[in-house]
């Protein structure tokens, strides 16, 4: 569900920044960015997912096609053996994007 601030820009004077923080909270919130992703069309009927993913193994990606949906999941297993981390700078944390499919 999104709402339309737009009509609080004309009547509250003094209140547009508000209406504008509101707005961009709506739609960062709906909208998940978590990970970022290109698709290219590489073909009349074929495209290309390509996604940013650090930190996940192939074993921690999980495609599924369900209902003329894409779904691609990723969860970190427990880190074997990766010594004493002095810093984590790659996020790590599980996802699960839906792309719907042309039919």
């Amino acid at each position: 569900m999104s709402y339309d601030f737009a009509p609080l820009f004309r009547t509250a004077i003094g209140f547009d920044r508000l209406a504008q923080v509101m707005d961009t909270a709506s739609r960062s919130a709906a909208t998940p960015s978590y990970p970022p992703y290109d698709i290219a069309k590489t073909g009349n009927d074929s495209y290309a997912l390509t996604m940013a993913v650090a930190g996940f193994g192939p074993e921690d990606i999980e495609l599924v096609v369900q209902d003329n949906t894409l779904i691609v999941s990723g969860r970190v297993n427990d880190p074997q053996n990766e010594g004493e981390i002095l810093h984590r700078g790659i996020a790590r944390r599980a996802f699960e994007r839906r792309f719907a499919l042309a039919d």
